[in-house]
């Protein structure tokens, strides 16, 4: 399979099948931030196109501003079930508003009053303040739709180069390197 995009849906599928796994979506996204570190965090993997690889956040988050400073950003992900890697590097850019209600409606009523009720990685005076504010929300939208926050959308990962590897018990793991060029994708094996 020489297109990596197709590659990955098909390795998606398969995880997704028969997987043990509790967020069975789960992927880490790592950004840079304002000192250059990398810093990761897993989110759950929303869709995968030609386009790139959709996630979504707060836009005001750590990750949000990260890629607001820093745009370069990558993905990485470890089906241990099928030993199957998976290494994302790209630009992420944000996701027009209407594909960010799309995928809000996708979300648990929960989920969205959860998302409504805080404020992503911004400081808590106590941790009786996260039921407080919670129940709060629910009582507030009782009875009604829940809407999409401002600052709640997502990004998609373009892709410069997408790396599988296959793991092996031999430790002669199958590593593909796919990396974008201007006349479209080109496959590298690499050594284990």
């Amino acid at each position: 399979m020489d297109n990596p995009i197709s590659k990955f849906e098909s390795w998606w599928q398969e995880a997704l099948a028969d997987s043990p796994l509790q967020q069975k979506s789960a992927v880490c996204v790592s950004t840079i931030d304002e000192h250059g570190f990398p810093t990761g965090r897993f989110v759950d993997l929303k869709s995968v196109s030609e386009d790139g690889f959709v996630f979504c956040t707060y836009l005001d988050s750590a990750k949000g501003k990260h890629i607001a400073r820093n745009a370069k950003a990558s993905m990485t992900i470890w089906w241990d079930h099928l030993g199957y890697q998976i290494r994302v590097v790209g630009t992420a850019q944000a996701i027009t508003a209407n594909e960010a209600d799309s995928f809000w409606q996708t979300r648990s009523r929960s989920a969205q009053l959860t998302t409504t009720a805080f404020e992503q990685s911004e400081a808590l005076d106590s941790e009786d303040e996260l039921a407080k504010r919670l129940q709060e929300t629910a009582v507030k939208l009782a009875g009604q739709a829940v809407p999409r926050p401002d600052n709640w959308g997502g990004y998609c990962i373009k892709p410069v180069s997408i790396e599988f590897l296959t793991f092996r018990e031999s430790r002669l793991h199958l590593r593909e390197l796919f990396e974008c060029r201007s006349n479209g994708w080109v496959k590298q094996l690499l050594q284990p």
